[in-house]
């Protein structure tokens, strides 16, 4: 979209089922949402690609960081203990979505958790080159006190869960999803072989929405 350039805005999008990558430069300054990764399954137990694992990291630093938490802040931070869907909020369909914050505010967490939930939020984050990942942790980080941390699901090493971590400047969704092409899988329940992440930027009309065309049709009956 456009013309790459030192000067004027341009951009590329990366558009498939389990991948999707919106990538806007404006000088130097890039937005990399909306950017979804997800996979069915996600570990290859057979064929060329055996032992091909994605998304582990991201699953396994969630689940820490709950467990890490006090018996209380569980308790604010867990929505519900019962995952029996699908529970991403801002995927497709889902443009411009605003969501009430919801969970534990970090402002409410040790140290030690709020470097957790840094360390996770650049998992996502990172995928961008590094200067440019760095620069938009820094705005995160900036807005760590307006960040909620927010769960569905249990806590045990093999449960299936949903988290999402949300502030004025970044929300980030994963989710255990049900099965939906797993041979021998019971289609009604979630499983950790299906996984969906979703990377947004709140506030950012990061799926372009012409506000201007809007606010005429609105204001001027045009």
């Amino acid at each position: 979209m456009g013309k790459p350039s030192a000067a004027e805005p341009w951009g590329w999008q990366l558009d498939g089922h389990h991948g999707i990558i919106n990538y806007f430069v404006l000088g130097d300054q890039v937005v990399m949402t909306p950017y979804f990764a997800g996979s069915e399954p996600v570990i290859a137990t057979s064929g060329k690609y055996q032992g091909t694992a994605i998304l582990q990291e991201e699953q396994e630093q969630g689940l820490r960081l709950i467990q890490a938490l006090s018996d209380e802040q569980r308790k604010k931070a867990i929505l519900s203990f019962s995952k029996t869907g699908n529970n991403n909020l801002t995927e497709a369909f889902k443009d411009n979505v605003v969501l009430d914050y919801a969970g534990i505010r970090a402002s409410e967490l040790r140290a030690r958790h709020q470097q957790q939930m840094i360390e996770l939020a650049a998992l996502y984050i990172g995928n961008m080159d590094e200067g440019h990942a760095k620069g938009r942790m820094d705005e995160v980080k900036r807005h760590l006190d307006a960040t909620y941390f927010a769960w569905i699901g249990g806590t045990d090493a093999a449960s299936v869960f949903y988290y999402r971590i949300h502030s004025p400047v970044v929300l980030i969704e994963f989710d255990h999803q049900r099965p939906f092409a797993l041979p021998g899988v019971p289609r009604n329940q979630p499983t950790r072989q299906h996984i969906h992440t979703v990377v947004r930027t709140p506030n950012g009309n990061d799926y372009g929405k012409d506000l201007l065309r809007q606010h005429y049709q609105q204001s001027h009956g045009r």
